[in-house]
């Protein structure tokens, strides 16, 4: 691979994505490329729960009543319009959940790591079958209302959620900081 495709690397906001997304083979070509990442003792400390077709708006629903009953004052229509249509802005939303395992040689952090990095083989692997993706958090990946609606475990939480479909148009660079700022030679 050309570390071409990796300088070029852009995120595209899911509002800007449109089908067609990728279908079912694609989709698990894409996880088998997630799985790729280190993965200390090979624990799997990651699993994935994909939202297609019905499922996004079926989970829309869900996470706009959790919004309306934790906001019951300052809710306004518009909100839940917002948390309604949230998994509907890509064709496919694939959540990343970091699920660490119990381990006396590997810590937690390293575990989440492991999932961060799950996060980024989606993007690049999106990206390498012609899809524009954009990897997202938002409250919804920190709700614990939410995580239960997504059947997660106590111990679990969201890594991101990888929005993936075809570009409306394509990304605009935006400024980057230069390696010259954020590196250094170590030197005793």
């Amino acid at each position: 691979m050309p570390l071409g495709f990796l300088l070029e690397r852009r995120s595209v906001v899911a509002r800007q994505l449109t089908e067609p997304g990728p279908d079912e083979a694609q989709i698990v070509e894409l996880v088998r490329a997630a799985i790729r990442v280190p993965d200390h003792k090979a624990l799997a400390p990651w699993r994935f729960l994909v939202f297609g077709g019905e499922a996004r708006a079926d989970i829309g629903r869900e996470i706009a009543t959790v919004h309306a009953r934790k906001h019951q004052e300052a809710c306004k229509p518009r909100h839940l319009d917002q948390e309604r249509n949230r998994f509907l802005r890509a064709p496919v939303v694939i959540a990343v959940i970091s699920s660490p395992v119990e381990s006396e040689t590997v810590p937690v952090s390293e575990q989440l790591l492991s999932a961060g990095a799950a996060c980024q083989n989606l993007l690049h692997g999106a990206r390498a079958l012609g899809f524009a993706a954009q990897w997202v958090t938002e409250w919804i990946a920190y709700d614990r209302d939410v995580h239960r609606l997504m059947g997660l475990d106590d111990h679990e939480t969201v890594a991101g959620f990888i929005h993936i479909g075809s570009a409306v148009e394509a990304p605009k660079e935006r400024p980057r900081v230069t390696p010259e700022e954020k590196m250094r030679y170590w030197k005793p």
